[in-house]
């Protein structure tokens, strides 16, 4: 029984609630109806009054400086430019007239018209008023910008924050200008700043990994783009960039994997696509994935054939297609290429006991042999090196083997290269116990020798 008295309690304070909720919705219906009917009764008064007093006086400043602003206000930014253009030929020099801030709306008016130069011609003016005007420094840098006069622009911006150190817009355009005059490290602190305000500002952030691209900052560059890479817009270029770091550090399954993705953005085309092919036909390569490079690089020639070296590269990578010892010279694995440097000095002394007393691997770019070969008639310390490169090997190498074979006291010294030497190298190793062994000669050693047999060699 005492259940009843709650209920009763509860569905009045729910009534209640209900009836308040109702109340205060329709008060503020009311409210914005007043508003909006008051927006219109000002609009019309606004109009009505200007009529009147252009209907007596059809140069009255004030009436015209009311329809273009209320033009301006609505977005009707043709019939205000034209208004505010009225009002400034026939205002002259007249001191009721606020000429600054006219041309400022003139100008404002006239780029959402895309009538640039008139844009520029009263921005310009409106700045000579007030020429620490966050809004007409902001507008005239934004003009410059597209003019690409980046000097200018970069002066505009630096203005505004100056006074205004987190505007957004002039953090953009600062940054993205400094970083098309290529100065990169400048642009960064800018370009992070409007990254920060304007998260969704994807321009900046390619920006952005671009510079620290090229200070260089490359971990910090590929995290953003990667990041990018599936952007319908700044993905392709993103994915370039971020594959070319990773070719950088000789990670070629990972710049594989980024060309990949980079062409399969279906706004690829022109020059970015066939850029693409082409550095991911120098990763298959560098993957010993020839076949495929030889695809890509054929693709590019059947539409470009005038592209890059592509000819070139197209009878390079036959030629290493048809010959497993050249690629492994070239490029298989430093333990894999060494073998085959072994197997090339017992093809120099085919009857003689070879014996590897050291060696000395400069990266990618050269292994060197020490080694002891005894004979029937001779023994001697005999240094071996072999050079990964197709292109000249110049004097300055050889004249460092050279010394280098003086310091083993070694009887004699051999080069090996893919490539071809220069006719200074040529002309050092006259008179000196020095042989080169260039691409043609080395290409007839590797033809005469069993790839299956270098497995297991020690």
């Amino acid at each position: 029984m005492q259940i009843l008295p709650v209920l009763v309690i509860a569905f009045i304070s729910i009534s209640a609630v209900i009836a308040l909720s109702i109340g205060l919705r329709s008060s503020s219906e009311k409210k914005k109806s007043a508003e909006s009917k008051s927006v219109v009764k000002d609009r019309e008064t606004i109009i009505k009054d200007a009529n009147r007093r252009l209907a007596s006086n059809p140069k009255d400043l004030v009436a015209l400086e009311a329809l273009a602003d209320l033009y301006y206000q609505e977005g009707e930014y043709k019939k205000a430019m034209r208004t505010y253009q009225l009002i400034l030929d026939q205002a002259g020099s007249s001191p009721e007239v606020n000429d600054g801030r006219l041309n400022l709306r003139y100008g404002l008016s006239a780029m959402k018209c895309e009538a640039w130069s008139e844009a520029y011609k009263g921005l310009v003016i409106a700045r000579s008023r007030n020429p620490e005007g966050i809004e007409v420094n902001v507008n005239l840098g934004k003009l410059e910008f597209m003019r690409k006069n980046y000097e200018k622009t970069v002066g505009f911006f630096k203005r505004v924050l100056r006074i205004q150190p987190d505007h957004a817009d002039s953090l953009k355009f600062l940054g993205q200008s400094l970083y098309r005059l290529n100065r990169f490290s400048e642009a960064v602190p800018y370009l992070k700043q409007a990254v920060v305000a304007r998260p969704e500002d994807k321009e900046s952030l390619y920006a952005l990994a671009r510079c620290q691209y090229e200070i260089p900052q490359l971990d910090m560059a590929q995290k953003i783009f990667r990041h990018l890479r599936t952007d319908p817009k700044w993905g392709p270029n993103a994915a370039l960039y971020s594959g070319t770091i990773f070719a950088k550090k000789r990670e070629w399954d990972e710049a594989i994997t980024d060309y990949q993705i980079g062409l399969r953005h279906e706004n690829v085309t022109g020059e970015l696509q066939l850029e693409l092919k082409y550095r991911l036909a120098e990763a298959f390569n560098q993957n010993q994935r020839i076949d495929r490079a030889l695809a890509l690089l054929n693709e590019i020639y059947e539409t470009t054939p005038e592209y890059k070296d592509v000819a070139v590269q197209i009878k390079r990578y036959r030629e290493l297609n048809s010959n497993k010892n050249l690629q492994i010279y070239l490029l298989a694995p430093t333990n894999e290429f060494i073998a085959l440097c072994r197997k090339l000095t017992q093809m120099m002394f085919p009857r003689a006991k070879i014996k590897v007393n050291d060696m000395n691997v400069q990266k990618t770019e050269y292994v060197d042999l020490i080694t002891e070969v005894k004979t029937h008639k001779w023994e001697d310390i005999v240094l071996f090196r072999f050079m990964r490169t197709e292109g000249q090997v110049g004097e300055l190498f050889v004249r460092d083997l050279y010394a280098h074979s003086k310091e083993l006291h070694a009887g004699r010294g051999f080069c090996f290269t893919a490539g071809n030497f220069t006719g200074e190298a040529v002309r050092f190793v006259e008179a000196r116990l020095i042989d080169l062994i260039d691409k043609p000669a080395l290409m007839k050693i590797l033809k005469s020798i069993d790839s299956g047999s270098l497995t297991g060699l020690p």
